[in-house]
């Protein structure tokens, strides 16, 4: 048997999270009996408005957090991205990743970037976030990340369950992840955990977003939990700036307001919301953005919160010399290999088991991926879940509909460098077990492989490519505090994956839905006491 293809580029790109799609259509509605707060697109609907609490972006951890907001306070979701559920394309799995197959500049539900890496990248833009885009697999932080950040434990597992009674399901096995999971415990990956939502060594079954009758349910989803008559979503609206005011001292700053646009860029009019607030400006509320590990670095950036030199150069006002604003920003490297070695006419198959490994620090997977309507290919992908290596997010113009640029510098650490060796030599491995030879109706044998250090760090470095589990550019301790408030204004905080500076290990979706209901509840207890 020869060794594995590589997966290139774009297939890549597709490999490790999304699949194409079987066209037959089905049911995008809600549960019966369940609505959703009050969705708009018509900003001047908002425009002059003002709410107790103002959260930017209704992705992964913004929909949870202004559920829980809402269960006290008014409050305004602006979502760059239109709803999910007029699209059977995105909430259906037999339809599974067909809306990103199209990306355009201001409209598709999927934003492309490539980074200054050079490697090809999506980011969400649809009410439900990258939830509403990805594989679906639900998996917790370890007990040690939870530790390590300083969340309170309890609060913790409760703010998971919360999530989990709504939108999370245990998934059945396909034929293909029946064989990925002998696969991986024939290479050692032990103990066999079966199906566990925790984040535990071994090879396990994780939880997945789609249902029993293969309908995703995204973090929109969880915006039934909250009081509907509190909640306002505004779609289709980019926030351009925050609207900043300094006191009197000229020390003292404080947001108590927005400034956003049409996404579509049909109106060059600029509508403003405010939050709640006494004649001298103060404010119990907070604007809190939630736009994502990209979005919210470049938020503050335009609004004049960063580093000065850089904020200059776009003649940006300064409002606050923060110098770690984009700082910081990492990626989960990856890598993958065809087990096909021809394109085939396979059911598409979305990754449900993982194996992990080497302390935590590989996992890996298995999934089947359409490269058109009729043919298909098999990768078994990997990825090194702390890296070391880290880069910078910085703004290519004011534009806030468009990407800024961000470079991860992949593999420049020399422990990731050498954590990707390992991950090649596992993927081998597991490419010839005997588990996936009897799956392809091929002899089993144990030919040629990669050797040598150099040789699997050049592999490495042509072959590198993203998880789509990038986070950081607002780190706590740097950018926001352990209450996730800004450093340096007042009544403006930060809750997405922006604020890590490290990934959870696993799939981060499980956590950032945690996320924004934890801190919902925190918020929630700060305002009572």
């Amino acid at each position: 048997m020869e060794l594995p293809k590589i997966v290139h580029g774009h297939r890549l790109l597709s490999a490790l999270i999304f699949l194409l799609i079987d066209l037959s259509l089905c049911s995008s509605s809600l549960p019966q009996g369940k609505t959703l707060p009050c969705m708009i697109s018509d900003p001047k609907e908002v425009s002059g408005k003002s709410f107790d609490y103002i959260v930017v972006g209704g992705g992964t951890a913004g929909c949870p957090l202004a559920a829980t907001l809402s269960e006290r306070f008014s409050v305004l979701l602006v979502e760059r991205g239109g709803s999910p559920y007029e699209n059977p394309l995105i909430m259906t799995k037999s339809n599974y990743g067909f809306s990103l197959i199209q990306t355009d500049e201001y409209a598709s539900v999927a934003q492309s970037f490539i980074s200054k890496d050079g490697i090809k990248n999506l980011r969400g833009r649809v009410l439900g976030g990258s939830s509403a885009l990805n594989g679906g697999f639900y998996s917790r932080a370890s007990e040690d990340f939870v530790k390590r950040v300083g969340w309170d434990k309890k609060l913790v597992r409760d703010a998971y369950k919360w999530v989990e009674s709504r939108i999370v399901f245990k998934p059945e096995l396909t034929p293909w992840q029946t064989v990925a999971e002998f696969s991986f415990l024939e290479q050692g990956i032990l103990p066999y955990n079966g199906f566990s939502l925790d984040h535990i060594q071994g090879t396990k079954v994780g939880g997945s977003i789609f249902d029993e009758c293969g309908k995703r349910h995204t973090s929109a989803d969880l915006l039934q939990a909250g009081n509907s008559n509190n909640i306002t979503i505004l779609l289709n609206a980019t926030v351009k700036s925050l609207i900043i005011h300094h006191k009197a001292n000229g020390t003292e700053r404080i947001a108590y307001g927005i400034r956003f646009i049409r996404s579509d860029g049909t109106s060059p009019e600029t509508y403003k919301a405010y939050l709640n607030r006494s004649g001298n400006l103060s404010s119990k509320g907070d604007i809190i953005l939630a736009a994502g590990a990209l979005g919210s670095p470049q938020i503050l950036l335009l609004s004049g919160i960063g580093p000065y030199k850089h904020l200059k150069n776009f003649s940006i006002p300064l409002v606050h010399n923060l110098k770690k604003v984009g700082h910081a920003m990492k990626d989960e490297p990856g890598i993958a290999l065809l087990m096909d070695s021809k394109p085939q006419n396979r059911q598409p198959d979305a990754p449900q088991v993982v194996g992990i490994t080497d302390d935590f620090k590989i996992i890996i997977q298995a999934l089947i991926l359409p490269t058109s309507f009729n043919t298909t290919i098999m990768p078994i992908s990997t990825k090194l879940a702390f890296p070391a290596s880290k880069g910078k997010l910085k703004l290519i113009n004011t534009d806030p509909r468009q990407n800024p640029s961000v470079q991860f510098n992949y593999l420049t650490e020399e422990e990731d460098s050498e954590g990707c060796a390992k991950m090649v030599q596992l993927l081998e491995r597991v490419a010839r077990s005997e588990s996936i030879a009897l799956f392809l109706g091929m002899e089993h044998k144990n030919n040629h492989m990669l050797s040598g250090q150099e040789e699997l760090r050049r592999f490495c470095k042509e072959n590198v490519r993203t998880f789509y589990h990038y986070h950081g550019g607002c780190n706590v301790g740097s950018v926001v505090d352990n209450d996730y408030k800004v450093f340096g204004v007042q009544g403006l905080r930060v809750v997405d994956g922006s604020t890590f500076s490290e990934s959870p290990g696993t799939n981060p979706m499980a956590t950032l839905l945690m996320l924004g209901r934890y801190q919902g509840i925190k918020i929630l207890e700060e305002r009572e006491n």
